[in-house]
């Protein structure tokens, strides 16, 4: 239960910001048919529905509205995206290039790389009705997503104008972003590496359910030739002069 409100709370969230693990992501997201039993005799396989047949939108792949959209034996009709390495992060200043709030700077809030979508806190919205049932009309502004650039761009630090930007490197090996107009760095907000669990990784204090590094770094494992059984036998002292009988496999 408490699992559930925590997902419910963040289930708007973009996936950076949410901070769940890929691995959780991934599981949300399988639609499996077949799949082989486990067992070393087994040759690992499975059937299941491909990554990219998956129609993405504004909600959020661990969510109920994304599995509605993408239903098991539904097929979507294929969206082309263009594939682009991304340049957009939560907290840049952009402008916006189409609309009625063209010409107009904003912070982007909400990302879905997987569309090349972004959406500027407070502009280019509309007004959406709520769907409580309280008998009284009510309505909220949604922010409506944009194309990354090409109707929104990065606003280069020097003189607040939309560029174009790209990945380079400086003479000490750093991967930096680079206004094409002026040449001007563009850093990486701090707003990019904020989660729901912290504001950044150094002022993050750890709490009694989390695992310290000293404890992570530990090494407790020390491989041998020897199975768990064995391992277990000579902690506690017993020989065993058994031979073991033949198995074949077929």
């Amino acid at each position: 239960m408490r699992l559930s409100l925590i997902l419910r709370c963040i289930s708007k969230l973009p996936k950076d910001y949410a901070n769940l693990p890929e691995s959780y992501v991934k599981r949300t997201m399988e639609q499996v048919e077949w799949r082989t039993p486990k067992g070393r005799q087994y040759r690992k396989a499975v059937i299941q529905k491909p990554w990219w047949t998956f129609r993405y939108t504004m909600n959020r792949p661990w969510t109920d509205e994304f599995r509605n959209e993408n239903r098991p034996g539904v097929k979507s009709r294929p969206i082309s995206v263009k594939a682009m390495e991304r340049t957009f992060f939560r907290g840049d200043r952009v402008e916006i290039m189409v609309g009625d709030d063209k010409g107009k700077l904003g912070t982007v809030n909400y990302i879905v790389q997987e569309r090349n979508w972004v959406t500027v806190e407070g502009l280019n919205t509309r007004l959406k009705k709520s769907d409580q049932n309280t008998g009284v009309s009510q309505y909220i502004r949604e922010e409506l997503p944009l194309i990354m650039g090409s109707q929104v761009k990065l606003v280069d630090p020097l003189d607040e104008k939309a560029t174009d930007v790209q990945w380079r490197y400086t003479g000490s090996g750093q991967k930096v972003r680079i206004s094409l107009r002026t040449g001007r760095i563009i850093p990486i907000p701090l707003a990019a590496h904020e989660t729901i669990d912290y504001k950044s990784k150094d002022t993050y204090i750890d709490r009694s359910n989390d695992t310290t590094s000293a404890e992570l770094t530990k090494i407790t494992f020390i491989p041998k030739l020897a199975t768990f059984e064995m391992d277990i036998m000579e902690q506690q002292g017993i020989e065993d002069n058994r031979v073991p009988q033949r198995t074949f496999w077929y």
